[in-house]
């Protein structure tokens, strides 16, 4: 089969770059402000992401990550307040996506941890799951596995507590949620659990495998059958999403390489694939010249 390739983000070059600003710089702003200044990023992009759209479309990609910081403190009031304006484009922005056959997806950043013990942590969790299940419902994605929001298990050893959170968040979030493999909390056995005791699909990412469990070839038996269980926990096999990066100084290293030069063989297997290589689209592109 043919594996899609999937661009995380931005691109090396400057056709893909989005605006931030930091809450130091917001707060230095009138109320009056804060809103102009955030509706002048979020216009810009909003621009950048139809642009994104159309590289993708131009480049045959078909598979997109919107960052998770396209529209900065849109889980606060101000945030809010300046994307009511601005939803028909947003909407229009879905639209285009779907009309171009691109799949979108996002990855919520580190501070989500569903399984703390925190009260705090786990309410703030929630809220930044709950904009980005906004950002998607108003670019008019499906409420589904086509449409992931993928996650890390958080604190370890709590997969129980984090069973019954997921089965508790609301439908915008819980129905596209996906939980990904690390080296750190929850290996790819641990993850694979909680997603069939959760009903929510296993995102596997083969780097962090071969790094947890210390192995030294993509090529191990693991890598295949971890991959085979990811994929039965999939309401579509044909939408299973894997992840692949290769380490920096060593094949075991945590830290992403600029390109992919180690494939597992395995992945030809693998509908959808996100590289996340420091040279993003060059990355894509090296690739497919080894694989087509």
């Amino acid at each position: 089969m043919s594996s899609e390739l999937g661009l995380v983000c931005i691109t090396v070059s400057k056709d893909v770059r989005y605006r931030t600003v930091t809450r130091k710089r917001l707060l230095e702003h009138s109320d009056d402000g804060q809103r102009k200044l955030l509706d002048g990023i979020y216009r810009d992009n909003l621009q950048t992401l139809d642009g994104a759209l159309q590289y993708c479309k131009r480049e045959g990609i078909r598979l997109y990550r919107i960052p998770s910081s396209i529209f900065p403190f849109f889980d606060e009031d101000v945030g809010r307040e300046v994307m009511r304006a601005l939803a028909p484009s947003l909407a229009r922005a879905g639209r285009r996506a779907t009309e171009l056959g691109l799949r979108l997806v996002m990855h919520p950043d580190q501070f989500v941890v569903l399984s703390s013990d925190s009260p705090e942590v786990v309410t703030n969790s929630v809220k930044i799951l709950q904009m980005h299940a906004d950002i998607m419902d108003q670019l008019q994605q499906p409420r589904s596995s086509w449409a992931v929001l993928e996650i890390h298990g958080g604190k370890a050893n709590r997969s129980d507590v984090l069973v019954e959170r997921i089965r508790q968040l609301p439908d915008a979030i819980r129905l596209r949620l996906c939980l990904e493999n690390d080296e750190y909390s929850y290996n790819a056995e641990q993850i694979h659990d909680v997603c069939t005791r959760a009903q929510v699909p296993m995102v596997f990412d083969a780097h962090h495998h071969i790094v947890s469990e210390k192995l030294s070839s993509y090529d191990d038996p693991s890598v295949a059958e971890m991959l085979a269980r990811a994929r039965a926990t999939w309401p579509d096999p044909a939408h299973q999403l894997v992840h692949i990066s290769n380490g920096r100084e060593g094949f075991n290293d945590r830290q992403h390489s600029d390109l992919i030069t180690t494939m597992p063989s395995a992945y030809a297997n693998a509908p959808w694939i996100e590289i996340e290589a420091k040279n993003k689209e060059q990355a894509i592109a090296a690739l497919r010249g080894r694989l087509h």
